[in-house]
């Protein structure tokens, strides 16, 4: 019987997976400021126009490639959903009909 240990290491700092809830693109742009990228080889042009663009989808990308889908996956996940559903939609058309 051959038992393997499979240890997880985890590089993303707390820091950014709660700032990154709020302001996706500033904690992108620390986390690279700071380096932490490396262990992630995210190297071209394609990583760079994600982060602009979308950069949720970035931090889910990062997030899933060192935790895996666990509980800051999801919460993510639906910070992301909220975002691009546009939650905020409804208030924003209800504020333009009722200032005409």
């Amino acid at each position: 019987m051959n038992l393997q240990v499979l240890m997880v290491i985890h590089t993303l700092p707390l820091w950014f997976l709660v700032f990154s809830l709020f302001l996706p693109r500033v904690a992108l742009f620390l986390l690279w400021l700071q380096t932490s990228l490396i262990p992630f080889q995210l190297h071209g042009i394609v990583p760079l126009v994600v982060a602009v663009l979308l950069p949720r989808l970035l931090v889910l990308y990062l997030i899933y490639l060192d935790l895996g889908i666990g509980l800051w996956f999801v919460i993510h996940v639906v910070a992301a959903v909220l975002t691009l559903g546009g939650s905020g939609g409804y208030y924003s058309r209800r504020r333009r009909y009722r200032d005409d």
